[in-house]
């Protein structure tokens, strides 16, 4: 059922929190198992199975796809022009899927009641916050939570994870200078909001170089003509930290620095952060209980984000990289060896 999950979720892929087809695919999946389907938010779909013990574990997929022209060539190629299943969720959700079943059949053998999370908007705005915000953790008794992510820098059915900050904490910076335009041949007459932006990037990336962090711009957009100082810059760029208390020093010697440089240019600057996601934190406990019972290797910590943070801010909670080789998440030739996905379940089934 693994493949039949997959490939038929493949077809149908939806972005961030509206998903109707997909969470009435989880849904007929899951009805005539031995558990309560519920949607706490929006399209997300949880499944509750009680075993009647006193603590919960619980398990999350995410459920979204991406807006991304499929060129995979597949036979289950998907179905929605212009969307596709490009960074493995339909394998995290059939793994889950069969993971129900087997807790279906199995509900005497558990030491914990499970709960299954199939989330919304991982890739977008971040489903988890809101799941976690209606107290489903709480209401559950949820001691426990586990996810993983398809991860193409790592060998085929290889599992890695890291104790502690495995995945940093993230946010969008977004600086903005307003200064004076006049004629080149003036300049001095001018606030020059575009060297002032350059001076502003090089304190910035002074500020952030040697610690584990990683401040940079991706993006700048400044003047209207090639003869004239410019007087709006704009700066896209992301502040990420694997450490809370980093990331806070860091964001306020970011607006020291701009505040600073305000007063020697005369250029009005603001800087301004997007709230984003906590660091994915690994427990250490949990992790070596995990060791216990799977084989696992160690991966070093990533820049990249994920939300499954947020339920971590909750309870303790491992997440896993499944290795898959081949073309990287976000392509529109991603795919995968469905074998894998059997080293995902086994990995699920020995955490029960």
């Amino acid at each position: 059922m693994l493949s039949t999950y997959r490939q038929a979720l493949h077809r149908i892929p939806e972005t961030d929190t509206v998903l109707p087809k997909t969470a009435a695919y989880l849904r007929a999946a899951l009805q005539d198992l031995d558990c309560t389907v519920f949607s706490p938010w929006g399209d997300s779909v949880c499944a509750f199975f009680d075993c009647g013990k006193t603590e919960t574990v619980a398990f999350r997929s995410d459920m979204d796809a991406l807006p991304i022209t499929e060129q995979t060539g597949l036979p289950f190629a998907s179905c929605h022009a212009g969307f596709m299943h490009a960074c493995g969720h339909d394998g995290h959700m059939s793994i889950l899927l069969n993971l129900a079943q087997h807790v279906s059949a199995h509900k005497g053998d558990c030491s914990r009641n499970v709960l299954l999370i199939f989330q919304p908007a991982e890739e977008t705005s971040g489903g988890a916050k809101p799941i976690c915000e209606t107290g489903i953790l709480t209401t559950y008794k949820v001691t426990r939570i586990y996810g993983l992510h398809l991860w193409p820098d790592l060998p085929k059915n290889v599992v890695a994870s890291h104790p502690g900050g495995m995945m940093s904490r993230s946010a969008e910076l977004t600086v903005t200078l307003q200064g004076r335009s006049v004629h080149l041949a003036r300049w001095q007459e001018g606030v020059d909001t575009l060297a002032t932006a350059a001076e502003l990037i090089r304190r910035l990336y002074a500020l952030a170089e040697g610690k584990p962090c990683l401040l940079r711009f991706g993006r700048m957009e400044s003047g209207s003509a090639r003869n004239a100082v410019s007087d709006f810059t704009r700066l896209d760029g992301s502040l990420r930290a694997f450490d809370d208390n980093l990331y806070a020093q860091l964001l306020e010697d970011s607006q020291a620095i701009a505040a600073e440089l305000s007063r020697e240019t005369h250029c009005t600057i603001d800087l301004h952060t997007s709230a984003g996601y906590p660091p994915v934190t690994n427990d250490p406990a949990l992790l070596a209980q995990a060791r216990e019972v799977f084989a696992l290797e160690d991966v070093a910590p990533t820049y990249i984000t994920e939300d499954f943070s947020e339920y971590q801010r909750l309870c303790p909670g491992v997440f896993f990289l499944l290795g898959t080789g081949g073309a990287p998440l976000h392509s529109p030739h991603f795919d995968f060896d469905e074998s894998v996905l059997e080293t995902g379940l086994r990995l699920f089934r020995a955490l029960l």
